[in-house]
């Protein structure tokens, strides 16, 4: 990921921007805001944690000089929450206007999660998670020019909308967000289409080599779930061969306090990909407690054996992951167990010694407003 910098002044516009709207907000419920300015919409979170492992590195070695380290903490190599200690996730505001034919989003992150997130922008927009317009051609198409994040895959970038703190390593590894136009269809009353046209993955500002990638969906949704076949195919990049990956998406409430997902994924680039599986078993316990389970396996491919993607050439992952949504109003708080099995040794234990296994315990919170 890259180091972003965000000028002194741009610092000063948005905080400024949130403390008005934060004046606005003060007086006003949220029904109020909609009185006083129809169509209009504020919304987003804040979330922090605390993160630690049980048998790897929480902090970095140094060497006998005191000065570099020879190895570091130890974490997953999955996006987000892998900072050892209490740790800081990303503020999120998002303002919309939605009226009957048009409307836009614009949606701001700030902090290491949503730099994680942004991590292929540049200059003023490094602060952009989406931003687009919309405008309904009717009641069953819609058409979406701008930055919105993926289609593909169970998860999201906004912890708000996933059980789990931590993320998977198909959400990691797949797409982000893409930058293009978009067309939503209804089909009937269950069915639904999208196609797009988009730059390269993850180049949200623009495109900078000249080559798009295509997108589509298929939907079918009841009231008890909903089943989503996702597709991107494209050049990323000059002299690759297009990228071609095909996602399964699906949930369904299984019975009033069990609810079931599942997400299945493989993607090709020139040779070089990833496949996977995960389900989502949650059970509802209380009002206000939830128990819920990750259970994904993950396959990274390469050529011949000889590319390195993340762990290894080839690497087969299993990752478990526990975790439960006790909410007090707009608190959500998840305490986290997770597992990750790597079938050779890429992590350090605490004697620096390689495994091939390490378990980590998350403590997050999650405020939505």
């Amino acid at each position: 990921m890259k180091q972003i910098t965000i000028t002194k002044m741009r610092k000063f516009l948005f905080l400024a921007l949130l403390g008005l709207f934060n004046i606005t907000m003060s007086g006003q419920e949220s029904n109020e805001l909609e009185e006083t300015l129809p169509g209009f919409s504020i919304n987003g979170s804040v979330d922090t944690y605390f993160r630690a492992n049980f048998n790897g590195l929480n902090k970095f070695v140094y060497g006998p000089d005191g000065e570099i380290p020879i190895a570091g903490p130890q974490a997953p190599a999955t996006a987000f929450a892998n900072d050892p200690g209490f740790a800081l996730g990303m503020a999120n505001v998002i303002f919309g206007y939605e009226g009957e034919k048009i409307g836009f989003v614009a949606d701001l992150v700030f902090g290491p999660r949503g730099e994680e997130a942004v991590f292929l922008s540049m200059g003023s927009s490094n602060i952009v998670n989406q931003l687009y317009v919309f405008y309904n051609i009717s009641d069953n198409v819609k058409l979406t020019l701008g930055d919105f994040n993926t289609f593909l895959g169970y998860e999201v970038i906004s912890p708000v909308d996933n059980f789990n703190y931590s993320t998977s390593y198909m959400f990691s590894y797949g797409p982000f967000s893409h930058t293009g136009l978009k067309a939503d269809i209804t089909l009937s009353d269950n069915w639904s289409a999208m196609f797009a046209i988009m730059n390269p993955t993850d180049y949200t500002e623009f495109d900078p080599f000249g080559v798009y990638t295509f997108g589509a969906q298929l939907g079918y949704s009841v009231g008890s779930g909903s089943a989503y076949l996702n597709l991107i195919y494209g050049e990323q990049a000059p002299g690759l061969d297009p990228t071609f990956q095909i996602d399964l998406t699906t949930g369904w409430n299984v019975s009033e306090a069990f609810y079931l997902g599942l997400n299945t994924t493989y993607n090709n680039t020139d040779d070089v990909g990833f496949y996977g599986a995960a389900f989502y078993p949650q059970l509802q316990t209380s009002d206000n407690f939830a128990i819920g389970l990750r259970a994904e396996y993950f396959k990274e491919l390469a050529n011949g054996g000889n590319e390195v993607i993340v762990y290894d050439s080839d690497a087969s992952v299993t990752a478990f992951t526990l975790t439960g949504n006790y909410t007090i109003g707009s608190l959500i708080i998840k305490p986290e167990l997770r597992l990750d099995n790597v079938d050779r040794d890429v992590f350090l234990n605490q004697d620096l010694e390689p495994t091939d296994n390490l378990s980590s315990f998350i403590l997050a919170a999650v405020y939505a407003f």
